[in-house]
């Protein structure tokens, strides 16, 4: 009676730890995906950044020039 009893204790922490393990591993795996996602995202915002730049820069040359020419 009281080796089944340590048994079913055992067998009981056996799992919440199998449980606990795989919560752990699930948030690693989403961290893993979520640096992985900041970085690629990172590359666009500077590509998206650099567009964003040119076009303001061109924009701000026509505008000069109107002024000049007093459009």
């Amino acid at each position: 009676m009281q080796d089944q009893r340590i048994e079913k204790i055992a067998a009981g922490a056996v799992n919440i730890t199998k449980v606990l393990i795989i919560i752990y591993l699930g948030f690693a795996e989403v961290f893993k995906i979520g640096k992985l996602i900041r970085e690629k995202l990172d590359t666009e915002f500077d590509i998206s950044r650099k567009w964003a730049l040119q076009a303001y820069s061109i924009l701000k040359k026509r505008q000069a020039k109107r002024k000049i020419a007093g459009v």
